[in-house]
């Protein structure tokens, strides 16, 4: 006599099967997108948000400032604003003259 599983077990089964593909494909998905995360940042690295040409980096008095090589837009990153902000007005003024032409 051959054994058939319940319809229960069945169902279990089906789920416990449905749930590791799920799994599977999540890491899969999660793989892909830190894949294109980092092709995303490997293409963008030091790359004028505005006009998407070279940025220059410049280190003043600890701060890593961003320059752009052709629209010369000035960026700084996370934690740099408030770097910047906490310099004297003289500080700040120096700051500024490296930019100018």
């Amino acid at each position: 006599m051959e054994w058939k599983p319940s319809e229960k077990e069945e169902e279990y089964f089906a789920r416990m099967e449905f749930e590791r593909k799920k799994k599977l494909e999540e890491e899969k998905h999660q793989k892909l997108a830190e894949e294109e995360k980092k092709k995303l940042k490997k293409i963008h690295y030091l790359m004028c948000p505005k006009c998407g040409m070279e940025l220059i980096e410049i280190d003043y008095k600890g701060i890593k400032v961003d320059k752009c090589s052709e629209c010369e837009g000035v960026w700084l990153d996370a934690g740099e604003l408030e770097s910047v902000a906490k310099l004297e007005k003289t500080g700040l003024d120096k700051l500024f003259s490296v930019f100018k032409k």
